[in-house]
């Protein structure tokens, strides 16, 4: 630490205090593990890995809407059940651990609601949350830019006042499923950049599709489409799509990330290949393996209690953005690791055919992991956040 930082407060990373789950989401949780045990056995769904941004199925987020499994932070007012972040921690672990395809409604459900929630107009909050809770409505995040990755200060998407409005013109990169989506919630430059990089930032919902919005597919490893390109060809957004105060954007995108980066997400994209692997190897597995495992297991346990610790937080009103690129950095490594054990001691040749579920869950792990490092901000760029919450960047 730097004599800089000596003697001021204490950073918010070292008061991350373990949180506990309230016994009364167990029946939560049996719910939701029942529910799920009946869509897989139905063929209704099918367990896969990393189905938050790969698993687009709509009537599948429909039906968790009807269960008050969606917007489960907002108000009643707005269709949601006013459960809480807590509530909604467990039924996303549950939806990752079965491997369910969550990918349609997951940006609006995290990130984009609880934002319209904070900060947007009693108009834009009846037009949205209620949809989004009904699993009617997905959203897109339009933040990282060509040449300048997750490095949202540098953002060159501007944004020209005009009368009634805005003129948008940019190009967002890495935009999972706005090829899809009903709106995206695109950070711009309003006004000249000075040496304050966050100042002059803006939030805005551009409804889509649209003419002046053009979306091509960046392509997985594996040939599927979620990443997208989106170009905003002079689009024209009306004041009343502006979200929060403009010039406010870099402060409401801030709380947005702690959403975006500490959520369970970041720890079991590859949970069903761990999964199917510990059932291999309990069977026919050594000590050796037996040892590895219980490694993979002890870090798992303590990632999640991290994740549970940022959940802690949000359910306080807390906006803990340092503590989620924690998270997220960690969490997203161990990912990575899953995938060395599995193929280290599954005894399987990567195959997304195979009706082997090591063999098949394994490639799938392979081919969606160079994104895990890269989608909600690389860990170059969250580390850099947490040296500076240090004092020493």
């Amino acid at each position: 630490m730097t004599t800089a930082a000596v003697g001021r407060e204490q950073p918010d990373l070292w008061r991350l205090r373990p949180a506990a789950l309230p016994p009364e989401l167990d029946r939560l949780r049996a719910q939701v593990r029942a529910f799920l045990a009946q869509e897989v056995s139905s063929g209704r769904i099918t367990t896969r890995c990393d189905q938050w941004l790969g698993g687009w199925d709509e009537a599948f987020s429909r039906r968790l809407g009807e269960h008050g499994w969606l917007g489960m932070t907002f108000p009643a007012a707005y269709g949601g059940a006013a459960a809480g972040a807590l509530a909604r921690f467990v039924v996303t672990e549950e939806l990752l651990a079965a491997g369910a395809p969550v990918a349609a409604h997951w940006i609006a459900d995290r990130q984009s609601g609880p934002g319209l929630l904070r900060f947007g107009t009693e108009e834009q909050k009846q037009t949205y949350l209620p949809r989004i809770a009904r699993g009617e409505c997905f959203f897109a995040a339009g933040m990282s830019e060509p040449d300048t990755g997750s490095d949202l200060a540098s953002v060159r998407t501007r944004g020209t006042r005009v009368e009634g409005g805005w003129r948008i013109s940019g190009t967002k990169v890495w935009a999972s499923g706005a090829h899809r989506a009903h709106a995206m919630i695109a950070l711009v430059r309003t006004e000249a950049r000075t040496a304050d990089r966050h100042a002059g930032l803006t939030q805005v919902i551009v409804d889509l599709p649209d003419p002046d919005v053009h979306i091509r597919p960046i392509l997985l490893l594996s040939g599927e489409h979620h990443f997208n390109e989106v170009v905003f060809d002079d689009v024209f957004v009306p004041d009343d799509r502006v979200l929060g105060a403009p010039g406010a954007g870099w402060q409401q995108v801030t709380s947005e990330l702690a959403m975006e980066r500490s959520g369970p997400e970041r720890v079991l994209s590859t949970f069903p290949l761990l999964s199917a692997l510990v059932d291999r190897l309990a069977s026919a597995g050594s000590e050796a393996s037996a040892a590895r495992l219980g490694a993979l297991v002890a870090r798992l346990w303590t990632l999640r209690q991290m994740s549970l610790a940022v959940a802690g937080r949000l359910q306080a009103g807390a906006a803990p953005a340092v503590e989620a690129a924690l998270v997220k950095d960690l969490g997203t490594r161990y990912e990575g690791v899953v995938i060395e054990a599995a193929r280290e001691l599954g005894g399987a040749v990567p195959d997304l055919g195979s009706a082997d579920p090591v063999a098949s869950l394994l490639a799938e792990s392979i081919l969606h992991s160079p994104g895990f490092t890269l989608r909600g901000g690389t860990n170059e760029i969250l580390r850099g956040v947490v040296a500076k919450e240090l004092g020493v960047r």
